[in-house]
């Protein structure tokens, strides 16, 4: 499985922006889905946005259109791109992978992933 290294958390004020980055390493699946999930303290945990090794992306409806998931295979990285942040965006962000194959579509569903970064803390305030 892969290892995922997530980065560019921090504390923004509502309205603000961030990218996330997520570095991932033993990773060299021809089909995969790689995605990013959040988890509030109390609160269920929400796939946020999914890519495929075409590029097709998946959103939650609660982000869609305010984020972007995108990728760079030669720097083997994934990135989420977050403007308009909200206060309910405040939680932990991960980063997440699998291998799957090419006829099936990504799914923003937790136990397809079998690889997971530690998680970066995304704060926003109002």
């Amino acid at each position: 499985q892969a290892q995922l290294v997530e980065s560019g958390g921090g504390s923004v004020q509502s309205g603000g922006s961030l990218r996330l980055s997520c570095a991932a390493s033993g990773f060299s699946y021809s089909s995969y889905c790689m995605a990013w999930f959040r988890q509030a303290p109390g609160k269920e945990r929400e796939g946020v946005a999914s890519v495929d090794e075409n590029g097709r992306t998946i959103y939650s409806d609660s982000v869609k259109g305010r984020f972007t998931i995108s990728q760079d295979n030669a720097k083997n990285t994934l990135y989420l791109q977050m403007n308009s942040l909200k206060p309910e965006d405040t939680a932990m962000y991960y980063c997440a992978a699998f291998r799957k194959s090419w006829w099936n579509s990504c799914r923003l569903s937790g136990p397809l992933y079998n690889s997971w970064g530690q998680g970066t803390q995304v704060t926003v305030s109002s």
